[in-house]
C-alpha cells in the first residue's frame, strides 16, 4: 500500500433519481417481508418524468399466488407504498410529483426454476439465490471503520436533507451529490484538498446574494462534518460547477434500481463483487453475503487484529455452503495475527451457525423489514439500532479473539 496518496469517494442523496429507485424498491421489500418473512422479492424500479414503473419476480403468501393472482388489496397497498416513498423523500414538483405521477405495476411470479434451487427440501439446506462473489471491507479511518472520502460524503449529504426537511435550509431540493479528495498521509487522511457539491435548488439561488447563501451553508455544512483541521487555505471548493441546478431528480435524469452501487458501499476504496442490494430479499447473497462480509470485516478490525480488512466469499446458486472465503488485512494484521488464521477463526466461531444464506439471514435477523433505510447514504457506516442495521454491530469482538487464542 501507498502510504501518501489522494484518494476521492462520491455520494448521493436520497434524492438523486437512482437513489429514488432504490428507495421505493426496498420500501416494496419491507411491504413483502413484513406480509412474509420468507417472501422472495426482486424487485426492480424505473423513474422518470412523472413516472414510476415496477418490474421483476416476487413470491409470498399473501402477496401473490404462483398464478398470478394478487392477493386482494395488495396491489393498492404497493402503489401507496410508491407514492408515500416519493412524498417523503420531498418531490412534489411539475416533473415528478408523488401524488399525480404515473405508475405502473409489472411485477410477476418468480421462477419456478429459480425457487426450486433456492428453497429448501426434504435433506437439501436452503441454496443462494443466484451465483456470485461478495466483498465487506472495514478500517479505521473513522470511527463508523469506513473508508473516510465515502463517510464524509454521505454525512454532508444526510445534513442537508435533514436542513431541507426541517426547514432549515428551504433554498434546498431533493436530489443532489457530494464528492471528497482527501490527502492521505502515512495512509491516514490529514486534510481535504477539494470539494464538490452539485445540489438542486430553488428558483433563483443561482445567482446573486441567494448563491452565495446558498455557497455559504454549503461550506458551513461541510465544516461541521469534516475533522477539524481539514479544511485549508488550499481547499479547492466546487458548488453547484455548471451553475443553475433547478430541474433534477427523475425530471432531470432517469433513474434505476441498483446503479449507484460503489456509493452504497466503499466509495471505490475496496472490491465490489458486482451485484446491487437493492430491492432484493435476503435470501439473495448479492446483499447477505455482502452484509455478513461487512460483519466480519468489522469485527476483524473493532478487534484490533488489523487496521484493514477485505473479506470475499463466493456462491453457487442452488448451493448452500460457500464456495471460499478469503481475508486480506494489506499488511495491516496485529502481531501473530495472519490472514489464513483469521480465516480459521471465522469458520470456527459458533455464534455464527456457518455462512450458509440460511445461517447469514438468522444470525443477523434479515428477514424483516428494515431495508428502505439503508437505501440512502450507505448501506455501511450507519448505526446499528434495533433491527435496523444488524451488520454494523461489532459483538463478534470478544468470538473472534477467543478463536485465534
Amino acid at each position: 500500500m501507498r502510504s501518501s496518496y489522494l484518494f476521492t469517494s462520491e455520494s448521493v442523496s436520497e434524492g438523486h433519481p437512482d437513489k429514488v429507485s432504490d428507495q421505493i424498491s426496498d420500501a416494496i421489500v419491507d411491504l413483502f417481508l413484513a406480509k412474509d418473512p420468507e417472501a422472495r422479492v426482486a424487485c426492480e424500479t424505473l423513474t422518470t418524468t412523472q413516472t414510476v414503473i415496477l418490474a421483476g419476480e416476487i413470491r409470498g403468501r399473501g402477496i401473490m399466488d404462483t398464478d398470478g393472482t394478487w392477493a386482494e388489496g395488495i396491489e393498492q397497498e404497493i402503489e401507496d407504498t410508491v407514492r408515500r416513498t416519493v412524498r417523503e423523500i420531498g418531490y412534489e414538483q411539475d416533473g415528478f410529483h408523488w401524488e399525480t405521477l404515473r405508475f405502473e405495476n409489472n411485477l410477476h411470479p418468480q421462477s419456478a426454476h429459480i425457487a426450486q434451487g433456492v428453497d429448501s427440501s426434504g435433506n437439501k439446506d436452503e441454496g443462494a439465490g443466484d451465483q456470485g462473489i461478495m466483498f465487506g471491507f472495514a478500517c479505521d479511518e473513522t470511527p463508523d471503520l469506513m473508508p473516510a472520502t465515502l463517510d464524509y460524503s454521505h454525512k454532508i449529504l444526510h445534513r442537508m436533507a435533514a436542513d431541507r426537511k426541517s426547514g432549515a435550509a428551504p433554498f434546498l431540493e431533493p436530489d443532489a451529490k457530494s464528492q471528497l479528495t482527501l490527502r492521505y498521509k502515512d495512509g491516514k487522511p490529514v486534510a481535504c484538498t477539494a470539494v464538490v457539491v452539485s445540489t438542486q435548488h430553488a428558483e433563483g439561488y443561482d445567482k446573486g446574494d441567494q448563491e452565495a447563501e446558498l455557497k455559504s451553508y454549503v461550506k458551513r455544512v461541510v465544516g461541521e462534518i469534516l475533522p477539524d483541521g481539514f479544511i485549508t487555505d488550499e481547499t479547492k471548493w466546487h458548488i453547484n460547477p455548471t451553475g443553475s441546478f433547478v430541474i433534477g431528480g427523475p425530471d432531470g435524469d432517469a433513474g434505476l434500481t441498483g446503479r449507484k452501487i460503489i456509493v452504497d458501499t466503499y466509495g471505490g476504496a475496496a472490491p465490489h463483487g458486482g451485484g446491487a442490494f437493492s430491492g432484493k430479499d435476503p435470501t439473495k447473497v448479492d446483499r447477505s453475503a455482502a452484509y455478513i462480509t461487512r460483519y466480519l470485516a468489522k469485527n476483524v478490525v473493532a478487534a484490533g487484529l488489523a487496521k484493514r480488512c477485505t473479506i470475499q466469499i463466493a456462491y453457487a446458486i442452488g448451493v448452500s455452503e460457500p464456495l471460499s472465503l478469503y481475508v486480506d488485512t494489506h499488511g495491516t494484521a496485529a502481531e501473530g495475527v495472519t490472514d489464513e488464521k483469521i480465516e480459521d477463526a471465522i469458520r470456527a466461531i459458533p455464534e455464527l451457525g456457518g455462512l450458509t444464506p440460511r445461517a447469514i439471514r438468522t444470525h443477523l435477523g434479515l428477514n424483516k423489514p428494515i431495508y428502505r433505510k439503508s437505501a440512502a447514504y450507505g448501506h455501511f457506516g450507519r448505526e446499528a439500532t434495533g433491527d435496523y442495521f444488524p451488520w454494523e454491530r461489532t459483538d463478534l469482538v470478544a468470538p473472534l479473539k477467543a478463536a485465534l487464542a
